[in-house]
């Protein structure tokens, strides 16, 4: 599908996802649907028939069940970040949502994005933790266990309706759409029904479920955080330069280039930022930007996120691209270490011999 006419459908979707409208109300018997097959799949994992594998490790899902991006990418940095503050020894695994074959492979600093996926290239060089990325993930963490056996704690990258890895913690995490209609996709933006209720006895430790909200609503349960733009973007040579040189009189246009689930967000920050954006160039998520032409810079400053920087500087090199600060508030970490601390000392219990619940 063409990426504009891709970016028209999504738009359309969302609208419509906001409300239980015309259209959300011609889409749910499709929903109903999709519902009793997410069910199903369900009990298959419940009775055995699909197999939940195990790791030598904690395992630790962030993931949403909304679609579309919700912060998923940032969360993971933070939290290792913060394990790794806390002496852990932590890895990544991920599918490489986009990536090109499915080769299951370290992630490394100088790595392609095409070869091992955008955003665990972005989580290697934010954490410099170990990162994998495999056809599935228990693949990946196997791999990562083989490759760096001494890791406490894998922290996989989305994968909250993906029961095949068994996990010992899970983070869903919510923006300012929060749940939407209520509905499920394609009716509304839900993979799976919130509030999850028989979900915690498929593939996860029982009530190890944390949600992090990432927007603004004070009515929606959960821990939050705040997302914000850094004070300074970042070129492909290393050079850097102030947010704030791009609004001065003297500056040369400005275009913003976005390829993330909601590239709107992006440009609506950079504005609150003061920047004046003379062009604005929406594309699908995991875009290769193979497609753009090699003059894209000409005349023109240009400005993206962090995680498509990686693939935009082989065709853009002046482009700057700008980090985003992601703080959850001090309670989550609080929660997640609680939650670390238990299952370790279950686990450990347990090689020796002991009973655990």
């Amino acid at each position: 599908m063409p990426g504009a006419l891709r970016l028209r459908l999504q738009a359309s979707l969302v609208r419509a996802w906001t409300r239980r409208g015309v259209t959300a109300g011609l889409l749910w018997p499709v929903s109903f649907l999709f519902q009793i097959l997410v069910w199903l799949r369900r009990q298959l994992y419940a009775a055995g028939i699909f197999q939940t594998q195990s790791v030598d490790a904690l395992v630790i899902v962030v993931g949403n069940v909304v679609a579309g991006g919700a912060g998923k990418t940032p969360t993971v940095i933070a939290l290792v970040q913060h394990l790794q503050a806390r002496g852990r020894i932590v890895g990544v695994v991920s599918r490489g949502y986009g990536r090109d074959g499915t080769t299951c492979i370290e992630v490394q600093s100088d790595s392609s994005p095409h070869i091992v996926g955008d955003e665990p290239l972005l989580i290697h060089r934010a954490t410099h933790a170990p990162v994998f990325v495999g056809h599935t993930r228990h693949e990946a963490a196997t791999s990562l266990l083989a490759r760096h056996p001494a890791t406490e704690i894998i922290v996989c990258d989305d994968g909250l309706q993906h029961y095949g890895l068994y996990r010992d913690l899970e983070i869903c995490v919510f923006d300012d759409r929060g749940c939407g209609n209520g509905w499920c996709l394609p009716a509304g933006p839900l993979r799976e029904r919130w509030p999850r209720h028989a979900v915690s006895r498929v593939g996860q430790h029982p009530a190890r479920l944390l949600t992090l909200h990432t927007g603004s609503d004070p009515a929606f349960a959960g821990y939050t955080a705040h997302r914000s733009l850094a004070p300074s973007v970042v070129r492909r040579d290393g050079a850097t330069a102030p947010l704030s040189a791009f609004s001065a009189p003297d500056a040369r246009p400005l275009a913003a280039i976005a390829g993330i689930a909601q590239p709107e967000s992006f440009f609506s920050m950079l504005r609150a930022r003061g920047l004046p954006l003379d062009q604005t160039i929406a594309l699908p998520d995991h875009y290769h930007f193979g497609s753009l032409p090699s003059n894209i810079d000409e005349g023109y400053d240009i400005i993206c996120t962090e995680k498509d920087a990686a693939k935009l500087w082989s065709i853009a090199p002046r482009a700057w691209a700008i980090p985003l600060v992601f703080q959850p508030e001090a309670a989550f970490f609080t929660a997640v270490d609680t939650a670390v601390a238990e299952r370790l000392a279950a686990k450990l219990s347990s090689a020796h011999g002991h009973q655990t619940t």
